[in-house]
């Protein structure tokens, strides 16, 4: 227990400030740092290297009139002066100094004396009220951390923190860093202060951009900056200090210290004279720079934009009554004026609908919309259309906002690039053992960043959209009911050439799942949403059907152990002035080991071990490689102390296991559904006549003709081309849509086209049918309008056999073929595979020539006008009539439309 000296009064009870989330608190209450750098100076008449008692007593006065409401010293002070500190409301941050310009890890005698002194410092004064934090270093040498390896700093830092820890559990602790060593990582401070003097605005504001992505989920603390008014103009160092504090609480900081307080400056055993950074002089004078800080620190902040926009946020909520209180709660402490908060109700069943009209009959902003269940795109879409604000921002109903979170947007949406914004989530400290293992699980929502400013993806739990844009895509697809939505919406803006942008500032509490069954089942819908992505947006997918991103997944460590390690520019001898490090792209290879795929082949071949050793040994090498990256993943998963055990670790380590291979094959199952049951639903466009027809309209298509049309296609690489002549007008739509009718009278798997096409040389596709379980037909149909009702049609396509059946016959030919000098009666059995796998592909083939034949003599009898020659045109002097067409139906090979085509299919179709 802290002591107040004696002849000390009107000393403060200042709560201790602690860190939570981005940011820091005092009590309940936000707390922002508002600081100077205090010292060092000449000793006073008691050997302190502090000014007398009565100076700082004013120089306090000052600072507090200013709005100052924190200082950094750079020595351990006495008891004495953090009373008056506390006095007059002012926190002190300490710094703890030891010889860190020295090779301090290569003699174990200085190691041990460095942490004996911090250990003495702390204990003399823990639990003042006044203390803010224990800086532990300030700025390591570049090249000190370069000799001894940034891995070994880091870990003797974490021991330092650890002792000022135990000696002052309620303390918090940091480490001034800067530019020159920004590529140390350092999670176990309670927030990261970085020195930075950067005098342009641009890149200063960049820079600081980049500092909050490095600090990931701790606070940030420019804890030094400023500018020298010998060499610089005092009006221009004013403006200068103005922007940088504008700028950095604008961009989300917890906290600034300018650099210094007075132009007093002493060290190295003499008085600096050469070198004036005071915002007073050295006799107490307010230079210019004085009213520039204090005309930011006497400020509420964070401050306003100009003009801040009306913004209406949109919360949808299914069955959410354990999370909806917490969720509109938060919305009382949001500090900012212009909002309206839109709850869609969509459909609940439990008490989610009472919990909202609830807040909504005492807090006027709030608006409930109840709804049938149609699922979470169309409840979005829903609150979008019902906004009246130009920004339309979205949270989910297990989140709980951070007040100043709107503050933050309207910060980001002043920047006209972005059509959309959005921030990071994070898991609430209180959540309980299974949620704290579930938010270092692989598969959470999170962002994708491009650049430090710009997003690929922003989770559907915090992003915020501009209205026009987004009802300009035509909203949310409401083909995603539970998931997915958000992805699709990026991709559709960025696909039109829009920016989204992030702000690390603004962030929401986002409660993880906390059973293990709701995340498996949240994990099914993610693999649910994946596959009905993958066909709208193909190219953004992997051929395991991942997402491929172009950008890095915030906070991703799965892929660690094949990915290619971060790099580290230093520039020349490590001279670098800005030493960043350069997280690279994660790539297929470094998920492998983590796909139900590898795992799937891993189970094959061991369990292929009796047949064969080397698979065995293959099977057992993959998954080694899996158990690793997964040990590698619960290694580096940081949990909360309290529920930092081991049965936290093996759930992690199980959770990791299952979540691809549950995702996986809810995607696979998805996309399988989809291609069976594609013809089912209604045709994507309004068409005339895809009704069923009538069974008694169907042509008889012979044998001897199906076995020719089968022989066709092999003939002509398992491709065909057919056409003929109509003088009534057939369209394609008519067309398209009698063939359709057809597939549904015959009772075939077909799927129609997506309106999505990779883009490449082959045409896409107008309807795909299932002629086996091994083979896909795929049909593309034209109609060349040649004057009034006179038409060529063309129907073309291929019948190919799936990738995954050529693969397999592959391997049993080549598997019968190994085994045939050493176990040939497995050889005979893999040959006997084989053959199932052949004839199954040539029945397939059969299928579909027949089915061919069967749609072109189907259209050909049931549409008027349609025949095999030229129809005459009245109305043309001169006619060009055509040649006898070849039976050679190959693409290349099909006749011009003036010449008259003999057959309207192949001669064996005929």
């Amino acid at each position: 227990m802290f002591q107040i000296e004696e002849g000390l009064t009107g000393v403060k009870i200042l709560p201790r400030v602690r860190a939570k989330g981005r940011y820091l608190f005092a009590g309940e209450d936000k707390f922002f740092i508002k600081g100077v750098t205090y010292g060092p100076f000449p000793e006073n008449s008691r050997g302190e290297p502090l000014p007398e008692d009565e100076t700082v007593h004013h120089d306090f006065e000052l600072m507090r009139r200013a709005g100052v409401n924190a200082i950094r010293v750079y020595y351990v002070p006495p008891r004495r002066f953090l009373d008056i500190a506390a006095a007059h409301g002012i926190r002190v941050m300490i710094g703890i100094p030891w010889p860190q310009h020295l090779c301090f890890l290569d003699q174990w005698e200085v190691k041990e004396d460095i942490k004996k002194t911090v250990r003495e410092a702390v204990a003399s004064l823990a639990g003042h009220p006044a203390i803010l934090a224990w800086l532990i270093g300030n700025e390591i040498p570049s090249h000190i951390v370069r000799w001894h390896g940034a891995g070994k700093v880091e870990k003797f830092l974490a021991r330092l923190a650890a002792i000022v820890r135990e000696e002052d559990p309620e303390g918090m602790v940091t480490y001034a860093n800067y530019p020159s060593t920004e590529y140390l990582r350092l999670p176990f401070l309670d927030f990261l202060s970085v020195n930075v003097y950067l005098h342009d605005e641009k890149a200063f504001r960049s820079y600081v951009k980049r500092l909050q992505n490095v600090a990931g989920e701790l606070p940030l603390v420019l804890s030094e900056f400023g500018m020298d008014s010998i060499r610089n103009d005092e009006a221009h160092v004013a403006e200068t200090l103005s922007w940088q504090l504008r700028a950095a609480f604008e961009l989300g900081v917890s906290g600034t210290m300018v650099f210094a307080w007075t132009d007093e400056w002493y060290t190295g055993g003499h008085l600096i004279e050469d070198w004036k950074f005071g915002v007073v002089t050295e006799t107490r004078k307010p230079k210019p720079a004085f009213k520039a800080v204090a005309d930011v620190y006497r400020q509420r902040l964070p401050m306003l934009p100009e003009g801040a926009p009306f913004i209406s946020v949109v919360v949808c909520a299914y069955n959410a009554a354990s999370t909806m209180d917490g969720c509109l709660a938060s919305f009382a402490k949001v500090d900012y004026p212009n909002f309206e908060v839109i709850v869609v109700d969509d459909g609940s069943t439990d008490a989610t609908g009472e919990i909202s009209d609830r807040h909504a009959a005492t807090a006027p902003y709030i608006h409930v919309i109840h709804q049938p269940n149609l699922g979470l795109s169309a409840a979005r879409n829903v609150g979008m259309n019902a906004a009246r604000g130009e920004i339309v921002a979205y949270t989910d109903s297990d989140c709980y906002v951070d007040p100043h979170w709107l503050h933050y947007m309207a910060w980001a949406f002043t920047d006209p690039r972005f059509v959309a914004v959005g921030g990071p989530n994070l898991a609430p400290l209180e959540d309980n053992r299974t949620a704290a293992c579930v938010a270092v699980s692989p598969g959470a929502p999170t962002h994708v960043l491009l650049t430090d400013e710009i997003a690929e993806h922003i989770p559907g739990c915090n992003m915020a959209y501009r209205k026009e844009h987004l009802a300009g895509i035509g909203g949310f697809d409401a083909t995603y009911r539970a998931a997915g939505d958000d992805v699709d919406v990026c991709w559709r803006l960025q696909d039109q050439g829009h920016l989204i942008g992030f702000s690390a500032a603004m962030f929401v509490w986002h409660h993880r799942r906390n059973t293990v069954s709701a995340y498996l089942k949240q994990q099914k819908g993610y693999g649910r949403a994946e596959a009905l992505l993958l066909p709208k947006h193909k190219f953004r997918f992997n051929m395991l059907g991942n997402s491929r991103w172009a950008g890095r997944i915030y906070g991703d460590i799965s892929g660690a152990l094949l990915a290619a390690r971060p790099i580290v520019y230093h520039g020349a001898f490590g001279m670098g002035l800005f030493q960043t490090l350069y997280e690279p792209k994660g790539s297929l290879a470094a998920y492998l080991p983590l796909s139900m795929e590898w795992m799937m082949l891993a189970l094959a071949c061991l369990l292929a071990t009796p047949l064969s050793f080397i698979a065995g040994g293959i099977g057992l090498a993959m998954a080694a490689t899996t158990i690793a990256f997964v040990a590698y993943r619960v290694s580096k998963a940081r949990l909360p102390e309290r529920h930092d055990n081991l049965a936290s670790r093996l759930t992690i380590a199980g959770l990791t296991l299952a979540q691809p291979v549950l995702r996986g094959w809810t995607r696979y199952k998805t996309l399988w559904g989809l291609k069976r049951n594609a013809g089912v639903g209604a045709c994507p466009l309004p068409m005339a006549g895809t009704a069923a027809c009538d069974e008694a309209d169907l042509p008889k298509v012979g044998l001897a003709r199906r076995l020719a049309a089968t022989g066709g296609l092999v003939a002509h690489r398992l491709t065909f081309h057919r056409f003929f002549w109509n003088n009534k007008g057939l369209e394609r739509d008519e067309l398209l849509g009698a063939v359709i009718g057809l597939m549904r009278t015959l009772g075939v798997t077909y799927a129609l086209d997506s309106g999505f096409a990779a883009s490449s040389s082959t045409p896409p596709w107008d309807l795909s049918v299932k002629s086996g379980r091994l083979t896909t037909a795929k049909l593309r149909v034209t109609v060349e309008n040649h004057g009034g009702d006179k038409r060529f049609v063309r129907m073309a396509g291929s019948v190919l056999p799936s990738g995954l059946s050529v693969a397999a016959l592959l391997a049993s030919l080549g598997l019968a073929a190994g085994l045939a000098f050493f176990h040939p009666l497995y050889a005979v059995g893999a040959g006997v595979l084989a053959l199932a796998l052949a004839g199954s592909m040539t029945a397939g083939l059969y299928r579909a020539a027949s089915l061919v034949a069967t749609i072109t003599q189907y259209v050909m009898v049931t549409r008027p006008g349609c025949s095999m020659t030229e129809p005459k045109d009245e109305r043309v002097a001169k006619v060009v009539k055509p040649q006898a067409a070849a039976a050679d139906s190959r693409p290349e090979a099909a006749p011009a439309p003036e010449a008259a085509p003999a057959p309207a299919f192949e001669t064996e179709a005929a």
